[in-house]
């Protein structure tokens, strides 16, 4: 009878000072699942190994080995495996002001950040490309030929694949109201804020309060703050803070608490993402 090996979960962070502080993370996971989050960046990946299954934009999307992951800033999101193997990918979490700020002259003066309608995209020359650049940013050295390699390749993503945004509009007054808690959730994520208080603030009932928060911004507010929080404890741990002391900060109850969300959220502990930013 032959044994299962044990699938072992592998991951490698890194934290590029040179790109204004770009995000690149190459990762195996087998039993991983990610809940549902935001980050205020985009997500740009390449499936290496099995198969990725996520939600994003509404629906459900599997992204099958060769194929480019993407997500775009604030997009509520998922992550698991689609096969019982497991799956490898590598990705970059670009800043919105690095698309502003490659895409000047492209087509307005003053750039511009895209939106990506498309959550999976089978573009074996991007793809490739991608992967190159990936293993590129890795390595130590050679930073004109790195710039190089991300310039096309975002300009490649966002020429071919990027939409521009629709101007602002009017926004309805009880998603005003929401919008208005979710910068004070932004504002002070530590505190301990009650559904009674944020209703309030947003001048609803707090079912009905709960129900706009919900639709507006994509996960509900406990969930949000939850967020709010994680974002915190990131920028503290780039400052050289402790996970203790962050986990405190941040308003966390301790260290394993802090440890559960980061990595439900990001794929990584709170000591990997330090590790990753020496």
């Amino acid at each position: 009878m032959t044994e299962k090996r044990a699938v072992k979960e592998q991951t490698h962070f890194l934290h590029l000072n040179e790109f204004g502080g770009l995000e690149m993370l190459q990762a195996r996971y087998h039993r991983q699942r990610f809940s549902r989050h935001v980050h205020e960046t985009f997500c740009i990946g390449v499936i290496e190994e099995g198969a990725q299954r996520f939600y994003r934009s509404g629906g459900e999307h599997v992204a099958p080995t060769g194929d480019i992951i993407l997500v775009n800033a604030d997009d509520v999101h998922t992550g698991s495996s689609e096969l019982e193997g497991g799956w490898a990918y590598r990705a970059i979490y670009p800043h919105p002001d690095l698309f502003r700020l490659i895409s000047r002259d492209i087509r307005r003066s003053e750039g511009n950040i895209p939106w990506f309608p498309d959550a999976v995209l089978h573009d074996p020359g991007l793809s490739e490309q991608l992967l190159i650049t990936f293993n590129l940013l890795s390595r130590q050295g050679n930073t004109l030929l790195k710039e190089t390699l991300l310039l096309s390749s975002l300009t490649w993503l966002m020429m071919r694949y990027g939409k521009a945004r629709l101007p602002p509009r009017k926004l309805p007054s009880a998603e005003q109201r929401v919008r208005i808690t979710k910068e004070l959730i932004d504002s002070c994520p530590e505190q301990d804020m009650s559904l009674m208080e944020l209703a309030e603030t947003a001048g609803l009932s707090p079912w009905h309060f709960l129900r706009q928060f919900k639709s507006v911004v994509g996960i509900p507010p406990h969930a949000y703050l939850v967020q709010a929080r994680l974002r915190k404890a990131k920028a503290l741990l780039l400052k050289g803070q402790s996970v203790i002391t962050v986990s405190a900060l941040c308003g966390f109850t301790d260290q394993s608490h802090l440890h559960r969300h980061f990595k439900s959220s990001f794929g990584i502990t709170p000591g990997e993402f330090i590790r990753g930013t020496s």
